[in-house]
């Protein structure tokens, strides 16, 4: 599966100058952001991939409508792939809200308030993080499949840190990573 950071968000373009949380709730993309989720899709036009799984945040459904229509494939939110909730950025939007923005992505079951309570440790993160390899493991189509996702969870999933834009493939069987895309620019 490719693993994709989603673009810069107004959160990111203020918190990597700074290293203050800005109190930016559930942050869209920059003009920047836009950028890298517009190269992305098309780096990744090249690999074989047949659907797009992205974390219920703003940045990464944004990040992920970008992709599909650059790619023509279905997206499905889940929320085992968001954020590590520790900043504002981490607060969501309510589910009805992020159904009438985006009315073709499958949102499931997503509860009305689907994010959880800042302040979730690293252990939460790496449970959540095992449950979900476990889970993409036992997926026939886990090779074909792009996740759009963050940070914290990337890092918590391959060790992996890194930058908006920046794409992985990561085999969830042996749990290996190897860089596939570097972002356009560097934020």
């Amino acid at each position: 599966m490719i693993l994709l950071r989603h673009g810069q968000s107004e959160f990111n373009a203020v918190y990597s100058t700074t290293r203050v949380d800005p109190g930016i709730e559930d942050p869209v993309l920059t003009a920047a952001g836009e950028q890298q989720a517009a190269d992305a899709g098309d780096r990744l036009g090249a690999i074989d991939l047949c659907r797009i799984v992205a974390s219920p945040y703003k940045r990464t459904l944004r990040t992920a409508e970008v992709v599909a229509d650059a790619l023509g494939l279905p997206v499905s939110v889940e929320p085992l792939v968001r954020e590590h909730a520790v900043f504002s950025c981490d607060i969501g939007t309510p589910a009805s809200e992020l159904r009438r923005r985006w009315p073709t992505f499958d949102l499931g079951d997503l509860p009305e308030i689907w994010w959880p309570r800042l302040g979730e440790s690293d252990a939460e993160v790496q449970a959540r993080c095992e449950h979900f390899r476990q889970s993409a493991a036992a997926l026939a189509d886990w090779p074909r499949l792009l996740v759009v996702t963050h940070w914290g969870f990337i890092r918590g999933l391959t060790g992996e840190e890194v930058a908006n834009g920046t794409a992985l493939h990561f085999d969830p069987v042996s749990a290996s990573t190897r860089k596939v895309v570097s972002p356009a620019r560097a934020c």
